[in-house]
């Protein structure tokens, strides 16, 4: 990735202003980049807010807090997070969404549509049966 971090968030915002956007919804963390030693995220989730609104120039931009999301264990869908029923909340990555779909995995149920799920786990699908092609291809070169 050539930009991630506060250098990705201010870069971003920037691109949009250039574009013509008023709004940025920001408040994630940046680049989901995992800390080098400790078992955490390297960022907390509000720090490409709290660098947008020291950086120079991005006056324009008018930036939306971004409010988290989770799978709702109680509920059975997804909703905001609600830090006081933490322990009722599982939330899944795009890793980890991508790791389900690989290996024919459904996740919770309400957690996404079923139908958009089909797509996902037929794309993955037809990239191991391209990735096994290929490996086969270069087995019989």
């Amino acid at each position: 990735m050539h930009y991630a971090g506060p250098t990705e968030v201010q870069w971003h915002a920037k691109a949009r202003i250039n574009a013509g956007a008023n709004f940025y919804i920001v408040g994630r963390d940046p680049a989901g980049m995992g800390h080098p030693t400790e078992k955490r995220d390297l960022y907390d989730p509000d720090h490409g807010k709290k660098v947008l609104s020291m950086a120079p120039g991005l006056e324009k931009l008018n930036i939306l807090p971004f409010r988290v999301a989770a799978y709702d264990t109680e509920a059975r869908k997804m909703a905001f997070f609600d830090p006081s029923r933490a322990k009722d909340f599982l939330f899944i990555s795009g890793t980890k969404m991508r790791t389900y779909a690989r290996n024919g995995e459904n996740p919770p149920d309400g957690f996404m549509c079923p139908g958009g799920w089909e797509v996902l786990v037929k794309y993955y699908k037809s990239l191991q049966a391209e990735e096994a092609m290929q490996n086969t291809a270069i087995l019989s070169a």
